[in-house]
């Protein structure tokens, strides 16, 4: 396996991300200190929008040392941390500040006046940040080019190409601001598969540090293939092929490399009992692509059932309970997570007396449906599975959508021992300069020493 950063979505077990307006630094400290424990080296964090800028001209002082206090209590766990900008959209419910919305109601992407609002937050904070040795970075927002499809409720319509400026000029901002960091902008799966999505796979492969992932299986492969179905454990690392696959096809650089940033464990498409399998699986096989640099859980803790109109798929994403007891996933991730750190301490993971969960969970499958589970999945042989040519403007990328030919034909290859490279006419007519599939970057990233510089 390559050696990835493995870590967690932060979310507070107490108040969930309302915590923002009323911080309590004893229970969060509580919080990072299970999540370093369970093994895991960084987290990602999300203040509310709404929260750190109340007012178009106002950025609350106090809302920004709390975002510090965290970041600090991060940092004595020895977790190194990401922090989003603008919040955005999560678990379903959208948090955007009075000044863009009703009586106000501006463009988020393409007013000035909200763009130069934005900008100056960037600036305060990255500012601030950039005195922390462990801050890896600054993510733009949470999935925030949702706001701009067309079947959002309330959207904010913007052409492909305004979406790139508004991307690149505040990813601009957020580096000279915190600079020597890897900063990033994240999106949903609908980047990679929507026809007519203004956010397009040439904004993922090309702006920011790295190309992240948000892997869920509700958007399609559930639906394709059914609850607890083996392919499922896979989608994260077929999301990583189409990006990879992307980054050819544009021309990026060859050492591009992918932040698997959101991947969880839904119910009804996975059932508590084979959750822990489920995230070992897709762990496994996300870090054996070696332009994986890190893979990040949704999320650190399930939100309490006190807090009222959520998806009931949300209440039990989480590695520890609202309670803050470890559930079995937490304890399936930690023993993973100590396995990298022993493989890559050079110690060797040595033998072990239980299969990983991989092999459990695959076992249990019917046998024309099992990968190839006896050998890891990097040492599983690498095909080509070609794919029409795309149009680079990404008209036509539903084509590798989850409910698609190509995705099952991928599945059945992968579910026959073949993680295969998604290739195009045009990759197998020109030679190609990028990375050997088979192995590691020639400069691998350490994001911990990344931010240190």
């Amino acid at each position: 396996m390559s050696h990835a950063a493995l870590g967690a979505n932060y979310t507070p077990r107490r108040g969930w991300f309302h915590t923002w307006g009323e911080i309590e630094p004893a229970q969060i400290q509580e919080d990072l200190a299970q999540i370093a424990d369970l093994g895991l080296d960084h987290v990602r964090i999300f203040p509310l929008w709404p929260v750190l800028q109340p007012n178009r001209t106002l950025i609350s002082s106090r809302a920004v040392d709390d975002v510090l206090t965290v970041v600090d209590l991060a940092g004595e766990q020895g977790l190194d941390i990401s922090v989003d900008l603008l919040q955005g959209h999560l678990s379903s419910y959208d948090f955007l500040p009075a000044w863009i919305s009703t009586w106000h109601r501006r463009n988020m992407f393409t007013d000035p006046d909200v763009v130069d609002a934005q900008k100056q937050l960037a600036r305060v904070l990255g500012g601030e940040l950039a005195e922390r040795s462990h801050v890896t970075g600054m993510t733009l927002g949470n999935e925030i080019g949702q706001f701009a499809v067309s079947y959002h409720p309330d959207p904010h319509p913007v052409t492909s190409e305004e979406a790139t400026a508004w991307t690149r000029d505040l990813l601009e901002t957020v580096d000279q601001h915190l600079p020597g960091r890897r900063s990033h902008h994240s999106f949903d799966d609908t980047l990679w598969f929507k026809d007519d999505h203004p956010f397009t796979p040439a904004d993922a492969v090309t702006l920011g540090a790295s190309t992240t992932v948000h892997s869920w299986v509700f958007t399609g492969a559930g639906q394709t293939f059914g609850e607890g179905h083996p392919a499922l454990a896979l989608y994260g690392r077929y999301l990583i092929e189409v990006a990879d696959l992307w980054r050819r096809h544009l021309g990026a650089p060859a050492d591009r490399r992918i932040w698997l940033q959101e991947i969880g464990a839904p119910t009804p498409w996975v059932d508590t009992e084979h959750a822990p399998q489920f995230a070992d699986t897709s762990i496994r096989a996300a870090v054996a692509h070696p332009a994986v640099e890190a893979v990040t859980w949704w999320c650190s803790h399930d939100v309490s059932r006190d807090l009222g109109d959520f998806p009931e798929v949300e209440y039990s994403l989480g590695l520890f309970d609202e309670h803050g007891r470890t559930k079995p996933i937490g304890e399936a991730i930690g023993a993973l997570a100590a396995e990298l750190r022993a493989e890559h301490g050079g110690g060797g993971v040595g033998e072990r007396a239980e299969p990983p969960f991989a092999e459990q969970f695959l076992a249990e499958q019917p046998v024309d449906a099992q990968p190839d589970a006896a050998r890891p999945f990097a040492e599983q042989p690498v095909a080509e599975l070609s794919v029409p040519d795309l149009a680079r403007d990404g008209s036509d990328r539903s084509v590798l959508g989850p409910r698609g030919e190509i995705f099952a034909r991928w599945v059945a290859e992968a579910l026959e021992g073949r993680l295969c490279r998604l290739v195009t006419a045009a990759d197998e007519a020109r030679t190609e300069e990028a990375i050997d599939h088979n192995a590691s970057p020639s400069a691998p990233i350490n994001l911990r020493r990344a931010a240190r510089r």
